[in-house]
């Protein structure tokens, strides 16, 4: 893992299933107020807006995670010195299959999906996914949240007409094959899946928060994620926000759970930062 006595000044946002890089504009505002160089890099071909996504799914549904790790990894390996690197939802495991990689100074996940081999599956989670789960047909397309399904699953501190707005700028669908794959089956195929990683290995520091309250990747996912890491002589700690749903980045409040990834990446990103806790 390379290591710079110099605290990192880029920071490189991860977005997540259902959103694009559009997700993290209050975050980058935010950051680069505070003089870092911000960058959202989109999944590939994501790079148009959220309207034009809306209207050609086709790019979503063919999808794939290991294409999509190696565009963001080609895009982190360009930057001259290592980021910290934060990814929410879907966008905390990608995050994490990138540390993997050696790639990154510190990183933060925000209500991350989970890697491969973390069996815990909270009856909202169930829930939440069952609109993709709910027909073997969407393994080859993609599924989107109504208005009312997106309520529960992203943004349930929300009164139901501050969710539709945030659905209305936000909201796209999302590849259903990852959603089965890597939601359903992943621990009931045999070998290895997109979404392993070596547990026990060295990386980067990594900080998993998770939400109180958020429904479709509670607190326990989190939690067992990042105790999966136990073996790791990296840092790994987790931390959680009383009362927050699963749209944390954008959920009134935001600001706070922004400033505290931000300082713990500096903080931990040092060198002479080492070991390893789980919180």
């Amino acid at each position: 893992m390379s290591t710079h006595a110099a605290s990192p000044d880029t920071i490189v946002l991860v977005h997540g299933l259902w959103v694009t890089p559009r997700s993290w504009e209050g975050w980058k505002a935010h950051y680069e107020q505070k003089g870092y160089r911000v960058l959202t890099p989109a999944y590939p071909g994501f790079e148009i807006e959220v309207e034009q996504l809306r209207e050609n799914p086709d790019i979503i549904a063919k999808l794939t995670v290991p294409e999509t790790v190696d565009h963001l990894a080609g895009f982190i390996e360009t930057l001259d010195a290592p980021p910290i690197i934060m990814g929410h939802s879907f966008g905390g495991t990608l995050t994490q299959l990138l540390l993997a990689r050696g790639l990154g100074a510190a990183a933060v996940v925000m209500d991350s999906a989970p890697t491969e081999g973390v069996r815990v599956t909270p009856l909202s989670q169930a829930r939440s996914l069952f609109p993709a789960l709910k027909n073997p047909a969407n393994l080859h397309k993609a599924v989107g949240f109504t208005q009312e399904e997106f309520h529960y699953a992203f943004t349930n501190t929300l009164s139901r007409e501050e969710s539709d707005k945030v659905w209305e700028r936000y909201a796209i669908a999302a590849p259903g094959n990852w959603v089965w794959v890597y939601g359903l089956l992943a621990n009931f195929t045999p070998g290895h899946q997109d979404t392993w990683v070596d547990y026990s290995a060295d990386r980067a520091p990594l900080l998993f928060i998770g939400g109180e309250k958020d429904h479709i990747i509670p607190p326990s996912v989190n939690k067992s994620n990042a105790k999966h890491y136990h073996k790791s002589p990296a840092i790994t700690e987790y931390y959680e926000f009383a009362g927050r749903d699963h749209w944390t980045c954008g959920a009134p409040g935001w600001e706070a759970v922004a400033d505290y990834a931000l300082e713990w990446a500096l903080a931990n990103a040092a060198p002479k930062v080492r070991g390893q806790q789980v919180g």
